[in-house]
Order: C-alpha cells, then structure tokens, then sequence
C-alpha cells in the first residue's frame, strides 16, 4: 500500500500560473472532456459546441498546460494536456512552474479530492454551468509526494487508461456495426463494402422495388406541449436514434418546453443540423424534442422499422452530407425542401417487415454487448477514481 511520509503540502499557484497567449488560428483545436481530459476536438463526434468563426482569440496550449473549462470545472472537465493546440477563450489555461510528474498532476487535479473544492469556490445561477472563481483557486492545497512516487502513480493510473482506450475502441467497432447495413438494402454492389461517390440512394435498388419522395410519404407533424409536457425530454442520438435524454452535462431543456415538438412512437423525428451524422430515427417512445427539431408522420405504405434503418444506413448519411448547406463540415443543415425531394426506395411491405426487423435483431445484440462495455467502463473509470482519492484521503493525505 502507498505510504505517505515525505509528501509535502503546496498551494495551487506555486504549481501553476495563468497564461493566454492568442494569435494561433491555425493550431488544433482542443476541447476539454470530463472522462478524458483535454483531447483533439476532433477525435470526437459527440462534440456539439462550434468553433467560432475568428480562431485568432483562442488561446494556446502546450503540453503540460493545465486546461479547465471554467462552467464546468466542478464536475470534473479540466486536465493536464499532452497535445499543442488552442482551446476557447472561455477556458483557463495554466503554464506548470515545477518539474513534477504532468501525468501524477493531471489524475490528482482531476479526483474527487479536489473536484468538491472547485465545486465550493464555483457560482452561478444556472445549475450546469457554475463559473469557477480563478482568485480563490490560487490558495488550494495540493499534496505531493517524491518525484519517484509521483511517477509510480502516474503508471499505475495510465494502465487503468490504457483499459479503457481499448474498450472505447471495442466500442466505436461496434458503433460501427450497427452503421454497416447498406447492402441489406440492396444499396451496393455485391463485391462491394462501400457506398462511396454514390449521387442517388436508387442506385442498385432492386427492379421490383418502387421508388418515391420523402415528401410524398413523410408529413411533418406540427404538434407542441403547450401546457403539460406530453412524455419525457428525448434526444437524437447518432448510434441508437431517438432515446431518453439522460445528459447531465448541457443539451437540457428550457424552463419553458411548450414550444417543444411532441414525438409519438412510429413517427420519424430528424435533427436537421445532424443529418449526416445519422442525426434521425423512427422513435418507439413518446416525449418531447427540442423545437429546432422535426417530426413527421410515415405513411402505410412504409415499415417504420425498415424507414428507421434505411435513412441512418450510410447510404443515406452520406447522401444527407451533399445536400445539406453549411460553412462547416459537423452542422451542415438539410432544409424541408431538399429532405421532400430525397429519393426513397419502396420494397413490398412484408419484404420492408423482413428487414427492418432483421435490423433490429442485429442491432438489439450488438446493444446489448455495448452495455456490458459501458458497464465495465463505469467500473474502470470508478476504479481510477478511486485509486488516486484514496491515495488523497484515504493514506492520511488531509488538508
């Protein structure tokens, strides 16, 4: 078990000072993440917050920088960077005064040790997004031991890390899965595994299979809460499509959801802006989308379970990205007018029941090993926590 003799007690701004340095548009753009820490913005999908159009105010970062995103910092959102590259002007970023180990130092700021502290000194009256205040940060105790320990830490931490990497990409493997169904479709040639520089979503339908318009067979539906909220709050989500919204950390409704579409299962409800992220799905709940969002009813001539399939397949995705219109790549908007003229393939209706429930068969089991990775994630994130606050607390480290 570690031991704690020799470890000293430091204040905060001993370790770390404030620096913004602006001026480099053209370096990576960073994002800080709860789980993660400060990663490239785009190794991740899930990223909704947009750049701003003048990258020049964004602040540097170099390795070892210590980044927080000043809302969130008392939920866990900061982290000792091991990339070079520019994150929000929002945020705060810290240049290292020591030689101490930047790996000890970005799990021990990152534990629960020190995340209640940054809670205690956080205000605001928006229950998500407390600024921390930067001039009570300065006095917190850190405790440190020997450069040796430090490292040894550091080591053991990585491993737990290191596990996790590979079960997050177990499970964009996966993810993935679930996307690869154009050919059940009928979309792609035999010998081929990809739908790539394809201009319609007909090519290679079937010669029995009809063919249609979206806007002959899907009618948007214009039903509002207005009084009580019909349901729970749902969300689009790129794997699974439409689900409850079980974010805790932004992407919450307003105080006022009146004004919030009503989805009713069987329907098809369509994030506009996310269309070519597989930003749609026929829901089998009923709830509330966000007003930005659509909902349409399907006619008796589809299975909304083969509709469900059919629009997320990648065929479609990628057809969503040529006609959406947008100065950047991750919100690039499809209009009701183009999404009415989308071209759609009609099977017989019991061959549309053979697929669509076939998919869902499919993507049920690969649901269902997603969750026992989710869960073992949980654990190994629970545990790394745990390995450093015990450490903290636990050893007889107290302030």
């Amino acid at each position: 078990m570690m031991q704690t003799a020799g470890w000293k007690s430091v204040p905060f701004w001993t370790l770390y000072q404030r620096d913004k340095k602006t001026g480099f548009p053209a370096e990576e753009l960073l994002s800080v993440y709860r789980d993660y820490g400060v990663i490239k913005k785009s190794e991740r999908s899930d990223n909704w917050n947009r750049a701003g159009e003048d990258m020049s105010a964004y602040q540097l970062v170099e390795p070892g920088d210590l980044v927080l995103n000043k809302m969130k910092t008392w939920q866990g959102s900061l982290g000792v960077s091991s990339h070079r590259g520019i994150v929000s002007p929002a945020y705060f970023v810290y240049k290292p005064q020591t030689d101490d180990d930047p790996r000890f130092l970005h799990y021990a700021l990152r534990s629960i040790h020190h995340v209640d502290f940054y809670a205690s000194i956080s205000k605001g009256i928006r229950p998500n997004q407390w600024d921390l205040q930067p001039e009570m940060l300065d006095s917190m105790r850190v405790f440190l031991p020997d450069i040796d320990t430090q490292r040894e830490i550091a080591d053991s931490l990585e491993k737990v890390d290191s596990m996790i990497a590979t079960l997050d990409e177990l499970s964009a493997a996966l993810r993935q899965r679930t996307a690869d169904t154009a050919a059940v479709f009928g979309l792609t040639d035999a010998n081929s595994s990809h739908v790539e520089d394809t201009r319609s979503p007909l090519d290679g339908v079937p010669e029995h299979w009809g063919r249609t318009k979206f806007g002959y067979d899907f009618s948007e539906s214009t039903e509002r809460n207005g009084g009580e909220p019909v349901g729970q709050l749902l969300s689009i989500s790129e794997y699974r499509g439409v689900e409850l919204n079980t974010r805790t950390d932004g992407q919450q409704a307003s105080w006022d959801v009146s004004n919030y579409r009503v989805v009713r299962p069987n329907q098809l409800a369509a994030n506009m802006m996310w269309l070519n992220h597989g930003g749609l799905g026929v829901s089998s709940l009923t709830g509330y989308i966000s007003p930005d969002y659509k909902a349409f009813w399907i006619s008796s001539r589809f299975y909304p379970r083969y509709v469900h399939h059919l629009l997320r397949s990648p065929r479609y995705v990628d057809y969503f990205e040529t006609i959406g219109t947008g100065v950047r790549p991750n919100a690039q908007r499809v209009t009701k007018t183009a999404l009415d003229m989308t071209p759609v393939p009609l099977p017989p209706l019991e061959e549309q029941k053979r697929i669509g429930d076939h998919l869902d068969e499919v993507t049920a089991s690969i649901d269902r090993m997603l969750g026992k990775v989710s869960m073992l994630r949980r654990l190994l994130i629970e545990r790394r926590g745990a390995l450093i606050s015990n450490i903290l607390t636990d050893q007889g480290v107290k302030e």
